[in-house]
C-alpha cells in the first residue's frame, strides 16, 4: 500500500489550496480515508476524515472552510483548504484504513505527508 500527498506549499493568509494523496495496492473504494496535520511541537489530529459511503467528518476548527472528497476512479483524496490562517501551518498526512476510524489516530496506512504553511 502506497499513499503519496502532493499540494502543499506556502500561501498568504485568506488563500487556498488543494491537498492530493493518490492510493495504490488498496481496495480504494472500500476504504475509510482521512487527513491529518501535525504541526511542530504538537500532536497530530484529525482534520478531515471520508468513509466508503462518502460521509464526511471534519475537526470543528476546519469546518465550512475545508472540504474532503475522493475520486475512486482516479484512487485519489482531495483536501480543498480555503479562507487558510496561519494555525493552519502543519505537516498534512494522509492515511487510510479498511475500519471507519473517522478522526481516530490509529489508521494502519499513512503517506508522508505534505508541508502546508501559511503566514
Amino acid at each position: 500500500v502506497q499513499l503519496v500527498e502532493s499540494g502543499g506549499g506556502s500561501v498568504q493568509a485568506g488563500g487556498s489550496l488543494r491537498l492530493s494523496c493518490l492510493a495504490s495496492g488498496l481496495p480504494y473504494g472500500t476504504y475509510c480515508m482521512a487527513w491529518f496535520r501535525q504541526a511542530p511541537g504538537k500532536e497530530r489530529e484529525g482534520v478531515a476524515a471520508i468513509d466508503n459511503t462518502g460521509a464526511a467528518t471534519y475537526t470543528y476548527s476546519v469546518q465550512d472552510r475545508f472540504t474532503i472528497s475522493k475520486d475512486n476512479g482516479k484512487n485519489t483524496l482531495y483536501l480543498q483548504m480555503n479562507s487558510l490562517e496561519p494555525e493552519d501551518t502543519a505537516i498534512y498526512y494522509c492515511a487510510a484504513d479498511s475500519v471507519n476510524l473517522q478522526l481516530s489516530r490509529f489508521y494502519t496506512y499513512w503517506g508522508q505527508g505534505t508541508q502546508v504553511t501559511v503566514s
